[in-house]
């Protein structure tokens, strides 16, 4: 029986990690890709790291690329790679456009130009909806971006769906709503709700500052959005697909439920800073994943309460804390 090969652009990261698990438990033979620097951040993927196959390369580089494709010749790609910070892509807008948007570019040419038969996830993003047109968003509604991370997925979606018409490609895009989990990058703001929440319990910190509370998000969990990349390689045909919760909630909320958890009254603690503000918000989300559920059967399994209390848990037990004290 031949064994499928699967190649992971951004291994390291929250997705890439869930689905480097998610593919070996397929029994896939799992390479990822990741960019040389002076510290190896792999601690996502620590834990399986033996059974994976690590190949140096960026998205930046087109050489590094099309050696990876061909000395790999995966059956499917997943283009998870991107510098994928909101706020950050306001203050490194062409680095953020070069990787996020070009790297998607380099990736594809490289694919058609190898003439590979591989089937490609390209990660799209709800940002890409921004200044929202319609409540849900669906696969057919119109993109507005409000910052340069969402401009560059944009082009990055496009890119996608033009090499899948022009040349035959199999590549889908997979417009995914927040996701967020215990391996969450720690600048993103429910990883700093709940490392903040640990620290404070732990003393070591007086208060929490954050931006905009009454944003709105369609929330849901890492570990379960990357099945549904998985599921889109898997049909006969490319698409583009929503996926999300069908629910929103606002980082009030958010707040709300982790400081309860914990048995705290989170206005005692929590600071709004204008600094955290974005130059153009984004203030709702909203996805609405019909298509998903009844073409690819997929549906989220851990609900919104579910998910904080995760992550309250995971960044209590780092701290080695208990989530609520003993009675």
């Amino acid at each position: 029986m031949t064994v499928k090969k699967a190649l992971i652009t951004g291994i390291t990261g929250q997705d890439g990690s869930y689905l480097a698990e998610f593919l070996l438990e397929k029994g896939y033979e799992v390479h990822g890709l990741v960019r040389r620097s002076s510290s190896f951040n792999t601690w996502r993927i620590d834990h399986v790291r033996e059974r994976l196959i690590l190949h140096y390369g960026d998205l930046v580089d087109q050489n590094s690329l099309v050696r990876a494709l061909e000395t790999i010749r995966p059956d499917e790609v997943y283009n998870l790679g991107a510098q994928s910070h909101v706020k950050v892509s306001f203050e490194m807008p062409e680095y953020t456009a070069d990787v996020t948007a070009m790297g998607v570019l380099r990736l594809l040419d490289a694919a058609r130009d190898l003439g590979l038969p591989t089937r490609v996830y390209q990660a799209g993003s709800s940002e890409m909806y921004g200044l929202v047109q319609e409540t849900p968003q669906t696969e057919r509604t119109p993109f507005h971006p409000r910052s340069p991370y969402a401009v560059a997925k944009v082009y990055g979606h496009w890119m996608a769906v033009n090499y899948r018409e022009s040349y035959g490609l199999h590549v889908s895009n997979g417009i995914l709503f927040n996701h967020e989990s215990p391996r969450r990058g720690e600048n993103f703001v429910t990883r700093k709700i709940t490392m903040g929440l640990a620290a404070i319990k732990r003393g070591r910190a007086r208060d929490l500052r954050l931006g905009n509370l009454e944003a709105k998000r369609d929330w849901g969990y890492a570990k379960d959005y990357v099945e549904v990349m998985w599921l889109m390689l898997q049909q006969e045909r490319p698409d583009d697909y929503v996926v999300a919760t069908g629910e929103t909630h606002s980082v009030r909320e958010f707040l709300e439920e982790a400081f309860s958890y914990a048995g705290l009254n989170w206005q005692d603690y929590v600071r709004v800073d204008a600094k955290y503000f974005r130059p153009a918000e984004v203030d709702l989300l909203l996805g609405d994943p019909a298509k998903a559920r009844t073409k690819l059967g997929w549906a989220p399994r851990v609900t919104f309460r579910e998910l904080v209390r995760l992550m309250v848990d995971a960044d209590m037990e780092r701290d080695g804390l208990a989530t609520r004290p003993p009675r």
